[in-house]
């Protein structure tokens, strides 16, 4: 962590608010709190920099949160390619889509997850968050009146250690413990799932992301960190489970000789640049947000299938969402009824685009109503007052 040290829990220290989980979502609500003057501690139970699944994609909402908190120009220090055209190809037709300038973003980026999740780590410690690594929580501390006040952590040297907050925010993925202990119910109820196999490889162009859309699967290229792109497939999950048998690498390349051959032949005989990495598929969900001393941000309240690549970009927008609605009330439930209206139109296209059962007028349909969704929330980032999060 940039040469700093990490302070250990205090045992039965008071903070303001706990972040549970230090990827994108839990680390920049720490930094957004901190940097209001906010006591904060973020736990987390792995390493430092460790990697995650991960659709890399920062979309446009995205990308103006990292510029308002002033961290784009270390996404572009690192290597992160800039990028300005979309080609869309449904079966043989391609849409070429221009990145136009709005609300002051000119690209998109798609940073490896060993970079955007230490940056906001890093910044989130420079805001006076105090940040601990190897702890798994392993329960919520209680009131008498049953509101949330607090986590008991097991650290990694095998102690076991207390901390009371006046709010515990869940920020610890899909499966999320916070989530489970106060009993967030889930407001979703579609179950259709598409499973994901990606790699990373050279050689092929990284000013641009290529996404491919034929009845039955997908697969895109998006350009990464280290002259790389992460190349990946979309498919049933039961035919997942058959074509694993023979080898992820083995299902990979068949899906993509399927839905993309001028990729598959590019990349022909070239071994990917780390190993390939393989999603089962999962069906989204919509989490209450919060409850009476705890809140959830990220997988942990809200997932969506993968397939659209609106993961990062609304982990971030909820990030600010939760902090300013704490800072302003003390509560989550302006966050709640906000994330609600925006994430609800995105998690209906995701699942209908990861059922696979469309034609090619369907998922044209279902990409018009991604990009109106998209529209209303860019819209709604971009009016937040940036005054509100200062110190």
């Amino acid at each position: 962590m940039n040469a700093k040290t990490i302070r250990a829990i205090g045992s039965n220290r008071e903070y303001d608010a706990i972040v549970v989980g230090a990827r994108a979502a839990g680390a920049a609500t720490a930094m957004l709190l901190g940097r209001a003057g906010q006591r904060v501690l973020l736990v987390d139970r792995s390493e430092y920099g460790a990697d995650t699944l991960s659709t890399h994609a920062v979309l446009r909402g995205g990308v103006m949160q990292l510029q308002r908190w002033g961290l784009l120009d270390e996404i572009r220090s690192a290597g992160t390619p800039a990028i300005r055209r979309t080609n869309v190809h449904y079966g043989d037709e391609v849409v070429e889509i221009a990145l136009r300038e709005q609300y002051g973003v000119d690209a998109l980026y798609a940073p490896r997850r060993t970079v955007l999740d230490p940056l906001l780590v890093d910044a989130a410690f420079d805001a006076g968050v105090e940040v601990r690594y190897g702890v798994r929580v392993a329960g919520l501390r209680t009131a008498p009146d049953g509101r949330v006040r607090g986590i008991t952590g097991c650290l990694a040297s095998g102690e076991v250690a207390t901390a009371d907050a006046a709010v515990v925010i869940g920020a610890d993925g899909i499966d999320s413990f916070v989530a489970r202990s106060v009993g967030a119910a889930n407001m979703y109820r579609r179950s259709d799932a598409a499973a994901v196999i990606y790699g990373y490889f050279t050689g092929l162009a990284t000013d641009r992301i290529e996404l491919f859309f034929r009845p039955g699967a997908t697969a895109g290229v998006i350009p990464t960190n280290g002259d790389v792109a992460n190349v990946f497939v979309g498919l049933r999950p039961a035919r997942f489970a058959v074509e694993r048998r023979g080898g992820v690498e083995t299902a990979f390349r068949n899906v993509l000789r399927e839905v993309a051959p001028e990729v598959a032949n590019a990349i022909d005989g070239v071994p990917a640049a780390a190993r390939f990495r393989s999603f089962p598929g999962r069906p989204g969900h919509l989490r209450r947000a919060y409850g009476p001393g705890w809140a959830l941000v990220g997988d942990a309240g809200y997932f969506k299938d993968p397939g659209t690549a609106h993961g990062i970009t609304d982990a971030l927008r909820d990030a600010e969402l939760l902090a300013r609605s704490l800072l302003a009330t003390g509560e989550a439930a302006e966050y709640a009824a906000t994330r609600d209206r925006l994430s609800w139109p995105l998690l209906e296209a995701s699942t209908a685009q990861a059922a696979l059962d469309w034609d090619i007028a369907g998922v044209k349909a279902i990409h018009r109503a991604v990009k109106e969704a998209t529209d209303k929330e860019n819209a709604l980032l971009a009016d937040l007052d940036a005054a509100v999060l200062a110190a």
